[in-house]
């Protein structure tokens, strides 16, 4: 059984991160990659976000015995593969994992470029994962 509070933590944990990534976003290209406080403030808050999002797939995958996972691109499959999630999302999933992957081990050559597009455009897409553990509560 999905346990309520663990999902719930996870998700007021999200929302304290998506708060603090959604003040970033009124900064302009040229301010965010000026200040570094700006975009290591993102690029660390984008990390942890799809962290929880993950921790909360992971749960769910346990808890509910929906099969193995080997690795971060296992959660959102295995949680479409059970019909938890859309295709579509499991692909954006999927490139969220891609992303925090680079910010984890790629440090040296992070693109703030791309940091400040995914910022401004792609919150949302957490936000639609977010609905879907909200669903267990």
């Amino acid at each position: 059984m999905v346990r309520p509070e663990v999902i719930r933590k996870r998700l007021n944990k999200l929302d304290e991160y998506l708060q603090i990534l959604r003040g970033l976003q009124k900064y302009s290209y040229e301010e965010f990659i000026r200040n570094a406080e700006h975009y290591g403030s993102a690029e660390r808050f984008l990390h942890l976000s799809i962290e929880v999002l993950t921790d909360m797939g992971n749960h769910v995958i346990a808890e509910l015995e929906l099969g193995i996972v080997n690795s971060y691109s296992d959660v959102p499959a295995i949680l479409a593969e059970t019909n938890h999630i859309d295709d579509d999302l499991k692909n954006k999933w999927i490139r969220m994992i891609g992303f925090r992957n680079i910010l984890i081990h790629d440090y040296l050559e992070i693109d703030r470029k791309i940091v400040y597009d995914v910022l401004q455009n792609y919150l949302a897409d957490m936000e639609a994962v977010k609905r879907t553990f909200a669903t267990f509560l």
